[in-house]
């Protein structure tokens, strides 16, 4: 493994190819079940970690059918948000409260509240693509009161559009050699694009602040 591939995952135990040789499948599913909706989950890879998936189905790395990955990555992500709801909804504003506490950091929270306010029911889907908004927006919308069938129908839709959508699109390009072989600086590049939001939201809060 080299240090680009560690870059890009965060954390060399957290790359996809360590998930899969030590957990197989069901490590994938872990961390996309997690970073959906769990406060802890906003330290986990997404995006990349779909994608590099659906690369490995292609290559031979991961023995399941590409049918059978996407199906479970997107009961997983699905199932994610629905966790993260129930939280929201049930014991939201006491964990988010706590002083001092690292993990469930109440600006976080504040963020995805904005991010959901702004964009409505809508969010549910769009927060797929944004990291770390990803985790919360269910969260916050579980706090706001949000009707839970709207809720379900959003994030049914939303965790097949990315966590198929992403899944699909690392095994179609996994077929051409140059993604192949860049594959490390593809992750990186997804990496940044996902982190893109969130550089921009801080950038505007600090403009208005100043």
């Amino acid at each position: 493994m080299t240090s680009t591939t560690v870059f890009a995952s965060g954390l060399s135990w957290l790359s996809p190819h360590h998930l899969i040789g030590e957990f197989g499948l069901i490590g994938i599913l872990a961390v996309v079940f997690t970073e959906s909706g769990l406060p802890i989950g906003f330290l986990l890879p997404g995006d990349s970690l779909l994608f590099t998936t659906g690369l490995l189905v292609t290559t031979g790395g991961i023995e399941e059918p590409l049918w059978l990955v996407c199906l479970l990555v997107v009961i997983a992500a699905v199932l994610g948000d629905q966790a993260g709801y129930l939280l929201g909804r049930k014991a939201g504003p006491a964990v988010f409260k706590r002083s001092g506490s690292r993990l469930f950091r109440e600006e976080n929270l504040r963020r995805s509240r904005r991010f959901f306010d702004r964009h409505g029911k809508k969010s549910i889907i769009l927060a797929r693509f944004v990291s770390v908004i990803r985790t919360f927006t269910p969260i916050a919308a579980g706090m706001s009161g949000m009707d839970y069938r709207s809720f379900l129908t959003y994030n049914v839709i939303g965790g097949i559009i990315w966590g198929a959508g992403l899944t699909l699109l690392g095994a179609g390009l996994g077929t051409i050699a140059f993604v192949r072989e860049h594959l490390e600086l593809i992750i990186i590049a997804i990496v940044l694009l996902a982190a893109l939001p969130i550089v921009t939201e801080l950038l505007r809060s600090r403009s208005k602040k100043g």
